[in-house]
């Protein structure tokens, strides 16, 4: 089943591999002629907004006593509070962020591909199976939240 040995890759390596392919793809030829623009400043934000989040998520995993790693047959809780209530994949959201950052600091137009990319892993690979897995532990209390909170913002 492909989206299993996709979900076999961390999605923070799905994120490192989408800037190193599309940085590989702005120093080829055609490609390499594109400006680079001056964005580091932005970039750094966004890098550092992204980190955040990413790393106040996985504080609220760690609390809760709960599994990080997406494709954990079980989790030990639903979090839902913090982070959480603004999103329901604050993680993913960071992924895809860092990814735009990576893309901002380098300033090479090309690289937009790679949120692009990484938004379209989380979204229809991970971000389904995880969804199935916390739909089956905690049915009523999962619904209750999806239409509270948002997948994304």
């Amino acid at each position: 089943e492909e989206p299993a040995l996709v979900r076999n890759v961390p999605p923070p390596l799905w994120a490192l591999l989408l800037l190193a392919a599309t940085y590989g793809l702005s120093l080829l030829p055609g490609l390499n002629t594109l400006p680079i623009w001056p964005t580091r400043p932005l970039g750094l934000s966004v890098i550092v907004g992204a980190l955040a989040i990413l790393f106040g998520a996985m504080l609220q995993f760690r609390l809760n006593n709960t599994q990080l790693m997406p494709n954990s047959p079980t989790n030990n809780a639903l979090v839902t509070g913090g982070i959480f209530g603004i999103t329901r994949n604050p993680m993913y959201l960071a992924m895809t962020l860092f990814c735009l950052g990576g893309a901002l600091w380098l300033g090479r137009p090309i690289m937009l591909l790679a949120p692009v990319l990484m938004f379209a892993v989380a979204n229809w690979v991970f971000i389904p199976f995880e969804e199935a897995k916390m739909r089956r532990q905690f049915p009523e209390t999962f619904d209750a939240y999806c239409k509270r909170v948002r997948r994304w913002l």
